[in-house]
């Protein structure tokens, strides 16, 4: 049987990139649609300039985002997600999701086409089947 993993594990390592709050709600910024530096700034009034620049390099570090130059004078940079980026999508979704069911306010994850409140899932690609969080469990990868 496959030991499970400690707190020393991939949430721990995933917490230490985008689990301050700065970090995740720049990537709330980036998912939607947002890429500048200044409006990162506008978005998040409370945000310390050195501390959005340190997130954001700490992002670029771990190919989270893709820093483009659009101007040479004087240097501009937009942030692009990267693929690796783009997959905390689903991280952003299952949070969003459990917060509206869970904590007061107003909003909620919803289908674009029909407006239909969504809800997050596991899917076994094998099986080809939905499964309830009791049948999931977190173990050691096999590509090691």
């Amino acid at each position: 049987m496959t030991k499970p993993m400690n707190s020393s594990g991939p949430v721990e390592k995933a917490l230490e990139i985008v689990g301050d709050r700065w970090s995740f709600l720049i990537l709330l910024d980036l998912l939607r649609g947002l890429r500048r530096f200044s409006e990162f700034r506008q978005s998040l009034p409370n945000i310390a300039t050195n501390v959005l620049s340190n997130r954001l390099k700490l992002l670029e570090r771990h190919e989270i985002v893709e820093r483009k130059l659009y101007s040479q004078h004087p240097p501009r940079a937009e942030y692009l997600l990267t693929r690796k980026g783009h997959e905390l999508g689903v991280v952003a979704g299952a949070l969003a999701s459990w917060g509206s069911k869970h904590l007061p306010g107003d909003t909620d994850l919803v289908h674009t086409s029909c407006g239909t409140p969504l809800r997050v899932a596991y899917y076994c690609e094998q099986c080809q089947a939905q499964l309830p969080g009791a049948e999931v469990r977190l173990e050691r990868s096999k590509r090691e």
